[in-house]
């Protein structure tokens, strides 16, 4: 069973609906998230012996830097505004 690991809430109050309550803390959130499966993929790449498992653990790998990147680029690009 997965746990339950509450959201903190996006919006500060329902008057200012358009902004994020901490951007910084949700960029922080999902760089660690996307940290572990880059993590967990790196260890199973490891392990995994037959090519094809291999080569899709590799596949999974190369997705979560460039998701780390997006994200990356993404804060970069508000952190401008």
């Amino acid at each position: 069973m997965r746990s339950q690991v509450p959201f903190p809430p996006l919006h500060r109050d329902s008057r200012q609906m358009d902004q994020p309550a901490d951007l910084g803390s949700l960029f922080h959130r999902l760089n660690n998230q996307l940290g572990i499966v880059l993590a967990n993929a790196e260890l199973l790449e490891a392990k995994l012996t037959d090519d094809a498992s291999s080569s899709r653990a590799s596949q999974i790998v190369s997705s979560a830097v460039e998701a780390i990147s997006a994200a990356r680029d993404i804060r970069s690009h508000f952190r401008e505004k």
